[in-house]
């Protein structure tokens, strides 16, 4: 009774990701058809403003040297967040439910607590990641943990990675996981 609850479990989150994934591209299918800006996107006509906080703010560069000022996440990375921030969500929100529910199991609701103490761990380790990939020069970088390993995503200039490269982002990521370099794939996205 308690493997097929802690199996139903699963396959709700399974089922939720799958519907957060399959809206999320239909959602991205609907934008391509309007020709338009990205959301959050903005731009001064011109280029003058008399608004005072964004007076001396310098513009994002287009540049990936190190040491340079990075352009703000757009295309895959945003839409890659996207889905992992509402495939989260969804199972968060699973998780809330069955800890929150009287008729769960005390079995149940210590999985969930412990699932969600993971999940949370797992955000803290991703954002961390990238925040460093990032400040290592790199223009942009998404991160994925899970069971089998991490997966790391960066932005560079014609989809790939020098050794060198490859060797720094894996060092990074076994500081902040402990997972082993066998298990880490880094991979490189026109950005």
């Amino acid at each position: 009774m308690k493997l097929w609850k802690r199996n139903a479990v699963v396959a709700a989150i399974v089922l939720f990701v799958c519907v957060a994934v399959y809206l999320n591209w239909s959602y991205q299918q609907e934008e391509d058809v309007d020709a338009g800006k990205t959301l959050g996107q903005a731009a001064l006509v011109g280029g003058q403003t008399s608004d005072p906080l964004l007076l001396g703010t310098p513009a994002p560069t287009e540049s990936a040297e190190p040491g340079e000022a990075a352009k703000p996440s757009t295309g895959y990375f945003s839409t890659a967040r996207l889905n992992r921030q509402q495939a989260r969500d969804s199972a968060l929100g699973i998780l809330q439910e069955t800890l929150n529910s009287d008729a769960s199991e005390e079995a149940a609701k210590a999985d969930a607590g412990a699932a969600i103490e993971t999940l949370a761990a797992s955000t803290v380790s991703e954002a961390q990641i990238e925040n460093l990939v990032i400040a290592k020069g790199y223009t942009d970088c998404v991160a994925f943990i899970s069971e089998g390993g991490v997966s790391v995503v960066v932005s560079t200039q014609d989809s790939t990675l020098q050794d060198a490269d490859v060797a720094r982002i894996t060092e990074i990521v076994m500081d902040e996981t402990g997972v082993p370099a066998s298990q880490i794939k880094i991979i490189g996205a026109e950005g």
